[in-house]
């Protein structure tokens, strides 16, 4: 066989070996490098190139190298399922790097980390002042979890004992100037009610760059034209002001009105209306 044709087999060979030993291995080999991963895939990447040029050996002594390592990350995966103690070897312990908001010196030299090392990744979790961070640890990914002190946390709807509607995937409408009608049916809505709200905002359909419609009916778009500001969707908001007004105007109503069976009347209808205001205001006002 010649040489080049011989380097083109084992190219194939080892890229295609290559690929069923990853799949074996699985996906943390790539979302989730350890050390034996990083040592396997370097490694194995090394055989597969050697043996793609190497003419002179057979292929079976390179494929035989390949299946060693890639081999070792799945046993050691199968003993660290079976036993925490091969768990703790294999994938090593999280770290604690940060407690109280006392940064520990000893665990930071542990782990060959600098002051500098530290900041850096605490920047990247946007933490700026390590006396914010009740709680931070390096996982065995070599990654750094935070936990803010309570007095840092944002603060969510949750604390505030306020309701709100659920987040919903909105739907993109217009791709690249051209309208999906497939997410339209989704929402129950078509072409012309589409072309109606671009007209209201003044936007012709060839120069919009993607369109979406959230779950309360507004249809968000975005130009090729950045220089170009389309305003955003207001009638979920003036749907809400309406409905206030009605209610200010029937408290007005019985407030004004010298018959007590008015203004009884007037003063239910605007308890009731609130009573939807109060329902329909994480809905509208988002």
């Amino acid at each position: 066989m010649p040489g080049w044709l011989s380097i083109i087999v084992s190219s194939f060979v080892s890229l295609a070996y290559l690929f069923v030993l990853s799949r074996l291995i699985g996906k943390r080999q790539i979302s989730q490098l350890t050390f034996i991963d990083f040592i396997v895939a370097i490694t194995i990447g090394s055989l597969a190139a050697e043996m793609a040029s190497n003419i002179d050996g057979p292929i079976i002594h390179g494929l035989l190298a390949m299946s060693i390592f890639g081999l070792f990350p799945i046993v050691s995966g199968w003993l660290s399922m079976k036993s925490k103690v091969m768990r703790n070897f294999f994938d090593g312990n999280a770290t604690i790097l940060i407690k109280d908001g006392k940064i520990l010196e000893d665990n930071l030299k542990q782990e060959r980390l600098t002051t500098e090392d530290l900041l850096e990744m605490l920047r990247a979790r946007s933490v700026f002042k390590a006396a914010d961070v009740e709680f931070a640890v390096m996982e065995s990914s070599g990654k750094l979890s935070v936990l803010l002190k309570s007095e840092q946390q944002p603060i969510t709807p949750k604390m505030l004992k306020m309701a709100v509607s659920p987040a919903e995937e909105p739907q993109t409408v217009i791709m690249d100037g051209e309208i999906m009608d497939e997410p339209l049916a989704t929402i129950g809505l078509n072409r012309a009610w589409l072309k109606a709200e671009l007209e209201k905002t003044g936007v012709a359909l060839e120069n919009v760059f993607l369109g979406q419609v959230d779950k309360g009916g507004g249809l968000y778009v975005d130009l090729y034209d950045d220089k170009i500001k389309v305003p955003e969707p207001t009638a979920t908001k003036l749907t809400y002001a309406t409905l206030k007004k009605c209610q200010a105007d029937l408290e007005l109503y019985a407030l004004s009105t010298k018959s007590a069976k008015m203004k009884q009347q007037y003063s239910q209808e605007a308890q009731r209306l609130q009573d939807v205001l109060n329902q329909v205001e994480p809905l509208l006002m988002r």
